[in-house]
């Protein structure tokens, strides 16, 4: 007998950080999936800091999560009941199916080869990948013995954007929070220097490190950090804009940076970016770094917290820092459950 259904849903727009009172935890019957449908027992959800995003009713490049809809979010599921040609019971399948045990799904799920780790599926291998890839590749035209900057650096995205860069013969500095991130994006993940913003004075330290300026900034985080790179900039730097994790759990944004003029002074460009346009080429991102996955140039932590009930909680690590690596959620074992 299938149990209930749990969902999270979204109960209220979130006011600074994200709490625990902005979800509701709802059950519903197990959906039943019509022709041409799968029904997908999740087992793992992944968590963005984008997800702050999506819950704010403002314009964006999704539509906002409704209140008292399901919280969007990608995952990896079983196939429990196939009425897709092409999919069987047992798959592992991964796409959008959001913060729920149990969805419906069509074609737009991509299936995963027998043996994926799921926890790749989500990471390197999945959109954390191809944004890494694409925004320093294509967004951040990157050029062998650039000076490449990553803001949090050793989270899923910018731990393998420095590592992508150092393939390319770049000098690589990540900033991070702790030693232990430091450490492991030095010693594991082979970046130049780490700097600790908690610890460090993150503007001397880059003048410290990169005396002729920075060709390529990555950046996942804006505010303070943003500032302190722009005013350090070489000619004709490249500053590509992630995500802004500094205005994250805060009820004011940051101010706008206060170095903006050294853009038209070193004829520099600034350009963010959306995964979603460069989905058409997902191919050749997953082929590339799976090879470089298989020859071991990219080194990857995945954080992996458990339980459907934590779901919130997973999400609050990203917003207070706590997490090092892709932030993953574990939710049950791993074989589909009888129908």
């Amino acid at each position: 007998m299938r149990e209930e259904n749990r969902q999270w849903r979204l109960r209220a727009r979130p006011v600074g950080m994200v709490k625990d009172s902005d979800f509701e935890l709802c059950s519903a019957a197990v959906p039943k999936p019509a022709e041409g449908q799968l029904l997908v027992r999740n087992r793992w959800l992944a968590f963005e800091p984008a997800m702050r995003g999506w819950m704010e009713d403002r314009p964006s490049y999704l539509p906002p999560v409704a209140i008292g809809e399901v919280m969007r979010g990608m995952a990896v599921g079983e196939v429990v009941e196939s009425r897709l040609a092409g999919h069987a019971r047992g798959d592992r399948v991964t796409g959008m199916t959001g913060w729920q045990e149990w969805a419906l799904g069509d074609g737009g799920l991509r299936k995963l080869a027998p043996g994926t780790d799921p926890t790749l599926a989500l990471s390197v291998l999945g959109v954390t990948g191809l944004t890494a890839y694409f925004g320093l590749l294509d967004v951040g035209r990157l050029e062998p013995g650039d000076v490449v900057v990553v803001s949090g650096a050793a989270g899923a995205t910018g731990s393998v954007v420095g590592q992508i860069a150092k393939r390319h013969d770049c000098r690589v500095i990540g900033i991070a929070g702790g030693p232990a991130k430091c450490a492991w994006l030095t010693k594991e993940a082979h970046f130049d220097a780490a700097i600790d913003y908690k610890r460090e004075a993150v503007g001397p330290r880059l003048s410290e490190l990169c005396p002729a300026g920075i060709d390529l900034f990555f950046d996942n985080v804006g505010g303070p950090v943003l500032d302190e790179v722009l005013a350090r900039l070489a000619r004709g730097a490249r500053i590509v804009i992630c995500g802004s994790i500094a205005r994250y759990g805060v009820e004011e944004p940051p101010p706008g940076p206060r170095n903006y003029f050294h853009i038209t002074a070193q004829r520099a460009r600034i350009e963010g970016f959306v995964v979603l346009d460069f989905l058409h080429r997902a191919g050749e991102a997953t082929a590339q770094l799976g090879k470089w996955l298989a020859d071991g140039s990219i080194a990857w932590k995945a954080d992996v917290q458990r339980g459907f009930e934590n779901a919130p909680k997973t999400l609050r690590r990203l917003y207070t820092g706590e997490n090092f690596g892709k932030q993953l959620l574990e939710l049950a074992g791993s074989e589909a459950d009888p129908a």
